[in-house]
């Protein structure tokens, strides 16, 4: 990996924004190298984008797969398949390819957010626990995923295609160098605590977070961190008690979802109510023992990012917000190997609002959505 004074991650020069997004995912967030053994996942919609990210990449001396990663076609499979295919997905091939990969590069851009919709939850779980292994490999490379603006992904915004676009290079073509040294405090402060928590007006949630590691979430592997944008600190918690809600809407697997509340007991939900998507919240905790703990504490930090926009890749990273995630804690966060385990990672989000407040053992971290300087 080479280092990060290689790269200044600095601001979009106002170049041609598909190729600067490309540079940006290779070098600065993959930090790809000559003979790098790269493969590419290209949804639909994200194939200019994967035509700029070919370009770099030749141009960086690497070897690349490509592999077309489509909603349709996953939604196709699984309609069709037999429960016992799910269950042992004779995926010896697929992790072959992830064990002799450098670098995997993920680059969503759907046309049809919804296309998975109605695949039953039942498969979809199937599905998750039968794969974990492919998942798990993918996960030991140094993997980035990023987004192409989409039609379907602006209209899933509410936004006009024009301002979709350059929302997402807003969020995307940033000064990585600087929000990581600005981040750096942040992370320090968690790694010394013991316990976090989260007051506001429906909420009062607890987490121990003792003798975990933050991870300073600046959109590159070298700082263990995998999305591209980003701008999060993020921890794994070991346990957590109280109320939350979030209130940022999102989908699920297709399904909307929004003003989520859960209850947990001892780090485990113990109940779950929604305004709206009940019923996907709780496919989620069905889906395993570890999908009832969470995974995940993040703290959004990306000022290009100034609106939901029913993605998590852009929401979950939005200056203001706190989110928490369902099921698997990233092996980053968790140096002595007792981090949650589970087929899933489901993040809800909430805007920390007037009266709300972050406190690490008792000490202020955030005031209405706002740093408190030490």
């Amino acid at each position: 990996m080479t280092d990060t004074d290689d790269f200044a991650g600095a601001p979009w020069d106002g170049s041609d924004p598909v190729r600067a997004h490309a540079e940006t995912l290779v070098d600065w967030s993959a930090r790809v190298e000559s003979g790098d053994r790269v493969v590419i996942r290209v949804a639909e919609g994200a194939h200019d984008l994967a035509v700029a990210v070919a370009a770099v990449l030749g141009d960086r001396g690497a070897t690349p797969v490509f592999v077309y990663d489509s909603g349709e076609v996953s939604r196709a499979y699984l309609r069709a398949a037999a429960a016992e295919r799910l269950a042992d997905p004779a995926d010896g091939h697929a992790i072959a390819l992830y064990e002799s990969t450098d670098v995997v590069l993920s680059l969503g851009g759907t046309r049809n957010v919804a296309a998975r919709a109605d695949v039953p939850d039942a498969t979809r779980q199937a599905h998750a626990r039968g794969n974990a292994p492919i998942r798990e490999a993918r996960l030991g490379t140094d993997w980035v995923s990023t987004v192409h603006p989409t039609r379907a992904l602006a209209q899933q915004a509410g936004m006009a295609y024009e301002a979709y676009q350059t929302f997402v290079y807003d969020a995307v073509l940033r000064d990585w160098q600087a929000l990581a040294e600005e981040m750096a405090g942040i992370k320090t402060r968690l790694d010394s605590a013991s316990e976090l928590r989260l007051v506001d007006e429906d909420t009062d949630l607890t987490l121990d977070i003792a003798d975990r590691v933050a991870v300073n979430s600046a959109a590159s592997v070298a700082y263990d961190s995998h999305n591209l944008p980003s701008g999060e600190v993020f921890t794994a918690p070991r346990s957590a008690d109280g109320v939350v809600t979030f209130d940022v809407p999102m989908t699920v697997e297709g399904r909307q979802v929004q003003d989520v509340t859960l209850r947990f007991e001892d780090g485990e939900v113990v109940e779950q109510l929604a305004g709206e998507g009940s019923e996907a919240i709780a496919a989620v905790l069905d889906t395993d023992n570890g999908a009832r703990r969470l995974g995940e504490l993040g703290i959004g930090t990306n000022e290009g990012i100034t609106r939901p926009t029913d993605s998590i890749l852009f929401d979950e990273k939005m200056a203001g917000t706190v989110h928490l995630a369902l099921g698997r804690a990233y092996d980053a966060c968790v140096p002595d190997g007792t981090g949650n385990e589970s087929a899933v990672h489901v993040d809800l989000i909430r805007r920390m609002g007037e009266g709300s407040r972050l406190e690490v053992d008792g000490e202020p971290l955030q005031r209405a959505g706002a740093f408190v300087e030490t």
